[in-house]
């Protein structure tokens, strides 16, 4: 039995010019269904598909169209991608760049690799448009004030949805306000605006079959370069060899254990406002490091 439904199979068919002769369902999304196929032609593919978040995977598309463009890491090109359309659901098609092992030299060309990546710089932070982190919106409006752009498309938007989703309590609602007043106190105005995956934990990277560190599914944006650092750390994958190799491409500037909390909290009300209060104590705790 075939893992893709039809009327999608019959599509991607057409626009890949070849029959599938076989596929497989693939685990480890937690948003959208997966699956593996090989072609008549003897290409082997990923198909990713779901229904009800418009946009999602032309976004997707778009952002690695964009990490691709930087050459400082492999990223699987972008084969076909289609909005749901008279029963076919929405779908990307990327090339399915096999399974192999990380080993210290790998994870070793990761962290070279990500430095590099964030020497691609733009003059604004934010991007010429909206994506999504997960399956919630990521508002990217473009401004030259890193402080600005960070208080209000990603905690302020965040809080704001946290608030429509009934995570706000009292408390905690005061102490986001008194964090966001006095951001500027810890963050800096304007440094580099750095090309960034946006989601970047530990199983949206892989090891090619070739033996090469490669980027998977990003929420990509131009930002300070630590936001994507601090968020490798918080829920682990990455090995001290990673940080190792980055610290060596391009070192980190002093007081990054005092921002990196701070960049963290986004992700934090994401997963609160994703997956529910599991991810309370969390916020909660870097609320009060913060904002007393």
């Amino acid at each position: 039995m075939s893992a893709l439904p039809a009327t999608l199979a019959a599509v991607l068919a057409g626009q890949l010019n070849s029959s599938i002769v076989a596929d497989a369902p693939v685990g480890g999304g937690s948003i959208c269904q997966a699956a593996r196929a090989e072609l008549a032609d003897g290409r082997k593919i990923l198909v990713k598909w779901r229904t009800g978040i418009p946009g999602m995977f032309s976004a997707e598309r778009r952002g690695l169209e964009l990490l691709a463009a930087a050459n400082a890491l492999t990223v699987p090109a972008v084969l076909a991608q289609q909005e749901a359309d008279s029963g076919t659901p929405a779908f990307l098609a990327i090339e399915w760049l096999g399974q192999g092992r990380p080993t210290p030299s790998i994870e070793q060309t990761l962290g070279r690799g990500l430095a590099q990546l964030h020497r691609s710089t733009a003059e604004k932070f934010g991007l010429n448009h909206d994506n999504f982190i997960g399956a919630n919106p990521q508002p990217n409006r473009q401004t030259g004030n890193w402080v600005d752009f960070f208080r209000e498309q990603r905690l302020g938007f965040q809080m704001e949805l946290a608030g429509r989703n009934g995570y706000l309590h009292r408390e905690r609602w005061q102490r986001l306000e008194k964090l966001l007043a006095r951001l500027d106190n810890w963050l800096p105005a304007r440094p580099p605006a750095s090309l960034l995956h946006g989601d970047l934990w530990g199983g949206n990277w892989l090891t090619t079959a070739s033996g090469q560190p490669a980027l998977i599914d990003p929420a990509v944006y131009y930002g300070h370069r630590e936001a994507e650092l601090a968020f490798t750390e918080l829920f682990g994958g990455f090995s001290a060899t990673f940080y190792a190799a980055y610290a060596e491409a391009w070192p980190l500037e002093t007081g990054y254990e005092t921002r990196k909390p701070l960049y963290n909290l986004y992700h934090l009300l994401n997963h609160l406002n994703l997956f529910g209060e599991g991810y309370g104590s969390g916020v909660d705790s870097i609320l009060r490091q913060y904002a007393g």
